[in-house]
């Protein structure tokens, strides 16, 4: 006959291995560098939601979309109404901290709508890719396009600022942010420049793909 002392024993190595087992099995399910991906998204007012009740700008709701689909993200809001793209790059060390996965790049909408030159414009967007390049951080230049009012040849340099530096860093490019959503009353505000809460949906909803891809680019 087993004594008691043998048996307590017994059971006392079976519940050890069991627990062994379960924390092997725990390790080997979750994958070694599983983690929360950073998302910075920098940008002006179309990012930072001038004029949207609090949660409709943007980088909210694409969080919301992207965390619906499964990923594991947290998408930050660095977009200040009414700046520049030289003022995206003044801020970029704060605004875009070590740490940050993936960026979104959304500058040059006030430096058009001011009739700055062009080549300010694409000197600090590309200041700003040399900077997410040197941080090995994943990176969506998003485009913006010149008014018609702007002039031709004003609106030729400006659009062509962005399939440029794309181009010239390898990174990809949604080629205008407000792509199905300027110019349409409906999904405008009064001021006719910033989207409403179903204009954002818009825009989330068509660059959505870009992102993923962008994500996709980080965890490697």
């Amino acid at each position: 006959m087993v004594s008691v002392s043998t048996r307590k024993a017994s059971y006392g190595r079976l519940s050890r291995f069991v627990q062994l087992l379960a924390l092997a099995l725990f390790a080997f399910a979750a994958p070694a560098d599983a983690k929360t991906l950073r998302l910075v998204a920098l940008g002006d007012s179309l990012t930072a939601g001038y004029g949207l009740p609090p949660g409709q700008a943007f980088p909210e709701v694409l969080q919301r979309v992207l965390s619906a689909k499964g990923f594991d993200v947290e998408v930050v809001n660095a977009g200040v109404s009414g700046e520049t793209a030289e003022d995206g790059l003044a801020r970029f060390d704060w605004s875009v901290p070590a740490g940050t996965d993936a960026l979104i790049v959304e500058l040059g909408a006030n430096d058009m709508l001011r009739g700055l030159p062009p080549s300010g414009a694409k000197a600090a967007l590309s200041a700003i890719l040399d900077k997410a390049k040197a941080a090995h951080i994943a990176t969506l230049l998003t485009g913006m396009r010149a008014a018609p009012n702007m002039g031709s040849a004003y609106q030729r340099q400006f659009d062509a600022i962005y399939p440029d530096l794309a181009k010239a860093y390898g990174v990809d490019l949604y080629p205008f942010f407000l792509d199905g959503v300027a110019a349409d009353p409906k999904l405008n505000q009064r001021d006719g420049l910033h989207p409403t809460r179903e204009g954002v949906e818009m825009i989330v909803a068509s660059i959505l793909p870009a992102v993923e891809r962008l994500l996709a680019t980080a965890k490697n």
